[in-house]
């Protein structure tokens, strides 16, 4: 498996989807309780705008755009990032 299909693979079926489950909990805890505090709604837009960023970077593949470099910094970032996320799950 190339480092580009790695690459979509880790997008589309783990970071995305954390990503949308996260917009959905925000979006559950602001409708319970109704008056959404101005960090939830930054919280919001920060994943949303993360998703919207990895839908973009899925187009750049399939349009062959990026560099085999890019595409590798990209994989260890992501990587990295959902292995602190599980750090903080731990703590």
């Amino acid at each position: 498996m190339t480092m580009k299909e790695k690459l979509q693979l880790l997008l589309s079926s783990e970071v995305i989807p954390d990503l949308e489950a996260a917009i959905d909990e925000l979006f559950e805890a602001i409708s319970d309780g109704k008056n959404a505090t101005s960090e939830q709604r930054a919280d919001l837009e920060e994943i949303r705008e993360m998703r919207t960023e990895c839908y973009a970077i899925l187009e750049e593949l399939d349009r062959d755009e990026l560099e085999d470099d890019e595409i590798e910094a990209l994989y260890e970032e992501l990587i990295e990032m959902k292995s602190n996320d599980g750090d903080d799950d731990e703590a």
